[in-house]
């Protein structure tokens, strides 16, 4: 990801005579990218279970229902901890860490400007482009290759601080937007711990998609802007 962001996409852009080719080139790398890891997920799965059926995807991936820790019961009560965490991630964009992002690469800043509002107003294209880079960034790609493949294998290696080396490893690989880093470590507490206590992917999915559905509410209402 890193690669797409800072090699690749400049590469592309400054061979395209406009304004908007970096921001349109960081999206579809970006989306690539997160594709991939889904593609990823499925390899590895399949290279370790030779089969790709969802009883046993869903049990390896740990997409099933909270689990509570003390009695093994799967839903029921258990899914109210998820608004919980929503509103925790969602609380955390508040936090002052005074780390400004690159000019131009917001995506957030982005879609605020005009140029975003020009680039999406009646484009069905990059109302396409962006509905799957936001799906397989919380749903399909980032979540399911952290929490849903790496977390519960990371057991073996790191014992009971499994959830703490999968959230740093998470912070790390944001590379490709480095000013997220810091508050990405606090999504150790609120996506790493609870999707490992109650032995659920869907937590940090849920928690995380948050995110993209107020993302894609400001794409959509770009998209209708004439």
């Amino acid at each position: 990801m890193a690669v797409l962001a800072w090699v690749v996409a400049p590469l592309l852009a400054s061979s395209a005579d406009s304004p908007l080719a970096l921001a349109q080139f960081l999206v579809m790398l970006l989306t690539v990218g997160m594709v991939w890891q889904f593609v990823l997920v499925l390899l590895l799965v399949y290279r370790e279970q030779r089969t790709l059926r969802w009883s046993v995807v869903r049990d390896v991936l740990w997409l099933r229902a909270p689990r509570n820790p003390k009695t093994g019961r799967r839903g029921g009560r258990m899914w109210l901890v998820v608004p919980i965490f929503v509103v925790a991630f969602a609380l955390e964009e508040f936090i002052p860490f005074g780390i400004d992002a690159v000019a131009g690469r917001d995506l957030g800043d982005f879609l605020s400007s005009s140029d975003g509002q020009a680039m999406l107003s009646g484009s069905w294209l990059w109302l396409g482009i962006l509905f799957a880079f936001f799906v397989f960034n919380t749903v399909l790609g980032e979540e399911l290759l952290f929490r849903g493949y790496l977390l519960p294998r990371m057991n073996g290696v790191f014992g009971s601080r499994d959830w703490i080396a999968n959230g740093v490893l998470f912070a790390v690989y944001h590379l490709h937007v480095p000013w997220v880093i810091p508050i990405t470590l606090i999504d150790t507490f609120i996506l790493s711990l609870p999707s490992r206590r109650y032995r659920s992917a869907l937590i940090g999915i849920i928690t995380h998609s948050s995110q993209s559905v107020f993302l894609f509410a400001l794409v959509l209402m770009l998209f209708l802007t004439p």
